[in-house]
């Protein structure tokens, strides 16, 4: 794992939100910034780092795939003990980010040291192959859970995730029309892509203020 966090949003927030990257894209990647930018304006800390391969493109212009998501759960661990956030913390991230952060939430929360789990764009399956469900951990997740999914995101669209028996512990924002960046077509929607991040970060930050 890089060593740098990069923080955006007050230093004495209440709730801090430790966000990873996806696959394809690092920790500063547009959307990325514009999802932090979004939650910072609501009052949030938010704290992204990246992964050692995403890390390694960076310094080295290493352009190897991505490892099997579960292989970076220690990372994900080390990030958490290295940010030491004061008050509650959240972890979760953007589409693998998040698929990361939700595989090791529960031993995090059981120890006290989270309070809950954000994901943007969860990838429930691979895009045209919704056979392939990545849930099978989610039905037992104890950790208090938020996903913000556009409606057409190829990774699980509103029509396919229902179906999936998620438990109800599992909170869902739908986003109309959004696609994995949650970004909606204006001319369809009627919404912008900043209409569904502000509208995320206002139910990000009330959700976090009804955890313990």
């Amino acid at each position: 794992m890089g060593a740098l966090f990069l923080f955006t949003g007050p230093d004495d927030a209440a709730v801090t939100l430790l966000l990873a990257h996806g696959s394809g894209a690092p920790m500063d990647s547009a959307a990325m910034n514009a999802a932090a930018n979004a939650l910072a304006a609501e009052g949030l800390r938010v704290a992204r780092f990246e992964f050692a391969y995403m890390a390694a493109r960076r310094t080295h212009g290493s352009r190897r795939p991505p490892p099997k998501a579960e292989t970076l759960n220690p990372e994900f661990r080390a990030a958490v003990a290295n940010l030491a956030a004061k008050g509650p913390l959240v972890i979760g991230g953007k589409s693998m980010g998040g698929r990361v952060a939700s595989m090791v939430a529960d031993d995090l929360f059981a120890e006290g040291r989270i309070a809950g789990l954000l994901c943007l764009g969860y990838p429930f399956h691979p895009p045209e192959k919704p056979a392939q469900l990545r849930t099978a951990h989610l039905m037992g997740l104890t950790t208090p859970a938020l996903i913000c999914q556009g409606t057409r995101d190829p990774f699980g669209t509103k029509n396919e995730v229902p179906g999936y028996g998620l438990p109800e512990r599992i909170g869902f924002l739908w986003l109309e029309d959004g696609d994995h960046d949650l970004k909606p077509r204006k001319s369809v929607s009627g919404f912008s892509a900043a209409d569904h991040l502000a509208t995320m970060a206002r139910t990000v930050k009330a959700w976090a203020q009804t955890l313990g």
